[in-house]
């Protein structure tokens, strides 16, 4: 995830002065320990590294160069932002894109562990792979799995003699059962994940596939029909004063990655979709998100903006902090949806989901459960994926993913694992449903709408 350039920054990049505010602030140059997430980071000149750190291991993380007053960048262009709360000691990091920071505490030097070279022994990697999870996943209790009997099983099985393949093999025999799509092994090119069962992951096969469908079935009466941000996003209108927006992810909108330009074509996109005369005549609108592989969480709040008058609480969001306790975590932190300058949206909206609808198209999917108006969630349960993804590094050169945090409702639940249930059961997609060219959860959306707007009329 990336950061957008203040003014500030700007201005110090071409040469302006930097403020004075920034100039004789806190210095954040030096060791600081994340709140949860394991990791360390150290700050030296100009340079952001992070330090991974389990009970058993310290590896090298990502770094960034400096490119403005407290502001870095990594070689794949992610703007990280620290800055201090106020005093020496604390501060906090922000990723581009992200709905939330991290919060930072000064420590006076590197663990240990960090200064020693770490055994590259099939062994070694496998104790920092079972320690990695042990410490930071949040469901193993959620999804009876028992960690501590998984490394009994499987360490007997790991000695000097391991071939890469067979670790391998190890490692995705381990996480299989969680059946967690935010859960990845990797080397090299091969990737083990896999999606709740009884669900299908997004892919750019299946997208064309149904969009084409879709396109044939359910807009084939409807005007102004037209994608924007790379294809990304696409809208119509349809008969009967509704309209239709569909979004299969909230990336990709632009061909730079930086979120800056991503935000800068959804801008565009929405400044056209809910234009002033739109927003004013239109009686319902459909938002399909049904295949929605994710992307930037932040995008999602941005397009929550414009369908409210009203600010309201989106979620909140924490992070396993204590490795030792699976339930302590950091404090929640809200997320707010404030409404966006210019035109807005207040009217009815039916959100088509599914279990192909993942990560941020779920935040997204949650920002708009507490929205104020009418809201109906129509089709099957999301895929059950809120949390970043942690990226972390074996001693190997393998690479492990997984979730550490929780996005919360306003009453303190989750929909990690289950996924957000609809208001209205409709089946998505199916086998029958495209045999015999029905759209059961549009149909239904449509109707629900309609009915909507002669209410009021």
């Amino acid at each position: 995830m990336r950061i957008v350039t203040t003014t500030a920054i700007s201005l110090a990049l071409v040469g302006g002065a930097v403020p004075a505010a920034i100039a004789q602030g806190p210095t954040t140059e030096g060791i600081w320990r994340m709140n949860g997430y394991g990791t360390v980071l150290s700050l030296h000149n100009g340079i952001f590294q992070e330090y991974q750190i389990t009970a058993v291991s310290c590896l090298k993380g990502d770094s960034a160069r400096r490119t403005g007053p407290g502001t870095y960048t990594t070689s794949d262009g992610t703007v990280l932002t620290v800055r201090s709360r106020g005093d020496h000691d604390h501060a906090f990091v922000r990723e581009d894109g992200s709905v939330g920071s991290r919060s930072l505490r000064r420590i006076p030097a590197l663990p240990d562990a960090c200064s020693r070279p770490q055994a590259e022994d099939p062994r070694k990697t496998f104790d920092v792979f079972w320690q990695t999870f042990e410490e930071n996943y949040p469901f193993f209790a959620a999804k009876g799995i028992d960690w501590h009997k998984a490394r009994d099983q499987y360490r007997p099985k790991v000695h000097a003699g391991t071939t890469r393949d067979e670790l391998y093999d190890v490692f995705s025999e381990m996480v299989e059962p969680l059946h967690d799509a935010h859960v990845a092994v990797l080397d090299g090119k091969r990737v083990f994940y896999q999606a709740r069962p009884g669900t299908v992951m997004p892919s750019a096969e299946l997208d064309a596939r149904v969009k084409k469908f879709i396109v044939a079935r359910d807009l084939q009466s409807a005007r102004n029909l037209q994608d924007f941000a790379n294809g990304r996003i696409t809208y119509a209108d349809l008969p009967g004063g509704q309209g239709y927006l569909r979004i299969s992810g909230f990336d990709g909108y632009a061909d730079d990655d930086a979120y800056a330009d991503q935000l800068a074509e959804l801008d565009k996109t929405l400044d056209t979709v809910l234009s002033q005369e739109r927003t004013r005549r239109l009686k319902g609108l459909i938002i399909d998100q049904r295949i929605n592989g994710g992307g930037f969480d932040a995008l999602g709040i941005h397009i929550a903006a414009r369908l409210t008058d009203t600010p309201y609480l989106a979620y909140s969001k924490r992070a396993r902090n204590v490795p030792t306790d699976p339930t302590r975590h950091t404090r929640p932190q809200p997320v707010y949806v404030e409404p966006a300058q210019g035109p807005r949206y207040t009217g009815p909206v039916a959100v088509l989901t599914s279990g192909s609808t993942v990560s941020a198209g779920e935040t997204f999917a949650q920002a708009l459960m507490d929205r104020p108006g009418k809201t109906v969630r129509i089709g099957q349960p999301t895929q059950g994926v809120f949390s970043d993804i942690m990226v972390r590094k074996l001693p190997n050169a393998m690479s492990a993913w997984l979730p550490n945090e929780e996005f919360l409702t306003r009453s303190g639940m989750t929909f990690d694992g289950t996924g957000i249930p609809p208001n209205l059961t409709e089946p998505v997609f199916t086998k029958e449903e495209f045999a015999r060219k029905r759209d059961s959860a549009f149909d239904r959306a449509l109707s629900i709408l309609r009915n909507y707007g002669s209410a009021t009329s």
